[in-house]
């Protein structure tokens, strides 16, 4: 592979990273997965514990350690022992973690218009029982997200 190659795979890498200036990029790098975002959406109905997650996700003990593990180190969720002896602990939800919920809504919508068809599981408003129906709003310009043209800006020197 000549150099230029090279550093055009480089780059891409680069680009996909943590390290990324784009937060996109830095986000994906970090819940880019589906186990993660799985996990973190059985987080917010209230479970806490390894075997809950476990049996609801069907998932293997080793890549729900790791899992697990990262959104710990990463700070979307915080582990708190709840048993002791033997010591057991659960995962609570973070800030970070709470705040990643709208995401979650909004990659629930796209699949709702477009991965639809036949039954699909609803999420209700624990108040109201009201169905919800996630839309991503600009807070500076109140328009609804992708309805307008974009334009992205790297930063200085990057």
């Amino acid at each position: 592979m000549n150099k230029s190659k090279r550093r055009e795979r480089s780059q891409g890498r680069k680009r996909n990273t943590p390290d990324s200036t784009c937060p996109i990029a830095r986000s994906l790098a970090l819940v880019g997965d589906a186990w993660s975002m799985l996990i973190l959406r059985d987080a917010h109905v209230g479970l806490t514990r390894f075997d809950q997650f476990r049996k609801n996700l069907g998932i293997a003990p080793t890549i729900l350690t790791r899992r697990l593990a990262v959104l710990t180190a990463e700070g979307l969720l915080e582990k708190r022992l709840y048993l002791e002896p033997p010591p057991r602990e659960e995962y609570l939800l973070t800030d970070a973690g709470r705040d990643f919920l709208p995401v979650l809504f909004m990659i629930g919508e796209w699949g709702r218009q477009h991965r639809g068809g036949g039954k699909l599981t609803r999420f209700l408003d624990a108040e109201t029982g009201a169905e919800i129906n996630a839309v991503a709003i600009d807070r500076g310009t109140g328009a609804r997200i992708g309805t307008r043209p974009i334009r992205m800006i790297e930063p200085d020197g990057g």
